[in-house]
This record gives structure tokens, sequence and C-alpha cells, in this order.
């Protein structure tokens, strides 16, 4: 998968300075909402053009999505951020396919096909009839194998990456704190019958100090789905429960009973029968997990180290003013000149 990430943070200078002059300009208007624009350029990268009617066609479903959460002020604000977002998606895309062109990557009608055939078991439509949809599946394909030539294909992984990540990420491997416990529940049967309930609750904590049975106690008076096994609830692992039980579970040896829990659910007297304390596993049970997860992490840094040579050595445009606002502003942002090929 390619993360994308905020283009002016990995822009060379010229172009960041670019964006944010024409942000100056066109901070009151909105590519999604230029009605009186039917189409043009919104930026150029090399010898390709980003057409504005590609904007509005990829942004459709998430403009269709924010527009129906947002209103006013933030609705413009996430507009907004859409399009740069997409737009930023469009040029890295450009940038790349570009490269596998000059690297002569090529995609075969057999891994379309294949390709397919996964897509539709996955359950993402493709209708092979539709030269926009064949033309996706292969240039998605190609954006891997580049990715795979250059990027994947230069990541190495050493045994002393992963036992350092294995130390730094320790609480990641760990099995969590396991309890069995068992319960006894009250629920008023309705907002008027809390009085009642409460009594309830004070009976029961009564005989519980009394020395009677959990057991005994949770058949006759629970209202729990358990209260016919004596409240048993059996194994449960931290972050199962409802915070107000966990931290009250966390305070109790075996055999320790709790106060009274008030929560959403009702009333909840707990009894912790065992505790069996977080395990950290050991480093040659989870190497296999570690190496995929460094070589995740040492792909994306290799990738948008790769990316962002592709941007410096690129032409790129941003043409925002004219495409966004529909009209002549009053000030241009400066053309930026040609990379050099250095």
């Amino acid at each position: 998968m390619i993360t994308i990430h905020p283009f002016s943070t990995m822009a060379p200078n010229w172009l960041r300075h670019t964006i944010l002059f024409t942000l100056g300009l066109i901070a009151q208007a909105s590519l999604l909402s230029a009605a009186q624009v039917e189409d043009g350029i919104v930026a150029i990268v090399n010898s390709d053009l980003i057409m504005l009617s590609e904007i509005q066609r990829d942004l459709a479903s998430e403009r269709e999505r924010i527009q129906k959460e947002y209103r006013g002020d933030a609705l413009a604000r996430r507009l907004k951020t859409a399009e740069y977002i997409a737009l930023t998606s469009m040029i890295e895309r450009k940038l790349q396919l570009q490269e596998a062109n000059a690297r002569s990557v090529t995609v075969i009608d057999q891994e379309i096909q294949q390709a397919i055939r996964q897509m539709k078991q996955q359950g993402e439509p493709v209708d092979e009839t539709n030269p926009a949809d064949m033309k996706r599946v292969r240039e998605q394909l190609t954006l891997l194998k580049i990715v795979d030539r250059d990027v994947r294909s230069a990541v190495m992984v050493a045994d002393s990456d992963l036992k350092r990540y294995f130390q730094e990420h320790r609480d990641r491997f760990a099995l969590s704190e396991e309890y069995t416990l068992s319960q006894i529940l009250i629920k008023p049967r309705s907002p008027d019958d809390m009085a009642d309930a409460r009594e309830k609750v004070r009976e029961v904590m009564i005989r519980l100090k009394q020395g009677e049975s959990f057991e005994d106690v949770a058949l006759r008076f629970s209202d729990g789905p358990n209260a016919s096994h004596g409240g048993h609830l059996g194994l449960v692992r931290q972050g199962e429960l409802l915070p107000e039980i966990e931290r009250t579970i966390a305070t109790l040896v075996p055999g320790g009973i709790s106060d009274v829990i008030d929560t959403s659910e009702g009333f909840h007297i707990m009894r912790l029968e065992d505790k069996t304390p977080k395990q950290f596993r050991p480093y040659e049970q989870v190497r296999n997990e570690i190496q995929g997860l460094v070589f995740q992490q040492k792909s994306e840094d290799v990738f948008q180290t790769w990316l962002t040579n592709l941007k410096n050595k690129a032409y790129i445009e941003i043409k925002f003013e004219s495409a966004l606002s529909g009209q002549p502003t009053t000030a241009h942002a400066p053309r930026p000149l040609p990379k050099s090929k250095e």
C-alpha cells in the first residue's frame, strides 16, 4: 500500500512557496464549489497535466460524505483539505507512473486478469468493459511493480534491527492479564425501581459479609446471564471489561470480593477467582512477526526518500488560482523553473 503524506512538507522549497502563496490568494475559494469553471489545468507534472475535472471526479464520493457531516466554516475547511490531499495523491501517482515508464515497467494482460479475479473475490467491483476501470487496474499493478523494484528490493532487515525493535516494543508482544471472575449483577427494572435495586444490593452485601457462599447468593439474587451457574463468568482478558469494573478488579487478590460497582448496566459485585499476570513472549516466538513489522517500517522510510527524490528532480507547477476561482487573480504565484538534472 502506498501511503500519501502532505505534499507541501515533502516538496522542494520552491514548490512549498508556490503552494503557500497560492493558498493565500484562494483562501475563500473552493475547487469543489467552483461551479463556474467547467475545466482547467490544476497542475503540471513534467509532461503530464492534472485537470480540474480529474480532481472533481476523484473527490465526488468524499465531497458527498463531507457535505453530509459538516456545515459552514468546518465544511469549507474539510473540503479544502480533501482537495489538497487529492492533488497530492495525483501528483505522486503521476511521478511514479512516469518513473515506471522510464524504467520500462510493463504489465501483461494475464496479470491484469489475475488481479481482476482477486478484486472480485474480495468484493471490489470491476467492470471489464469500462476502459477507465481497466486503466485503473493496469496503473495500480504498474505502481506495485515499480515500488517493488525500486523500494522493497532495497530494504534490508538485520537481526540486530529485529532485536532492537523487540526491546523497544516489548509491551506490544505481551499477553494481557487474564482474570477468572464471578459476578452478581442487580439490574433496576426501571428508573422508578432504583430504590428497590439498592435495597437488594445492600442485602446481598450483608449476606456475603456474613459468610454466605458467593455462588448461592448469585443463584438467588443475581440478574446476570450466568446466575444459574453461581455467577461464574470464566476467563476474561484485560481490556474486555467495563473500565469501572477493570479498575476495581486490578486491586483485588484471588478470592477477594469487590465493593458495589455502579455502571450503566446495573450494580455489580465481583469476585476474583484467579489472576494470570501479563506475560512477555520470548523473542524467538515473535521473531517472524517483528520481521514483518520492521520490513514494513523500513519500506515506508525508503519509499518516502524515493518519492522525495522523484519530486525534487521533477518539474511541478501548481496552478490553483485559475482552477479554483475561475477568474484571474490580482497577483500570480512565481512560476518555478525546471530543475536541472544534477
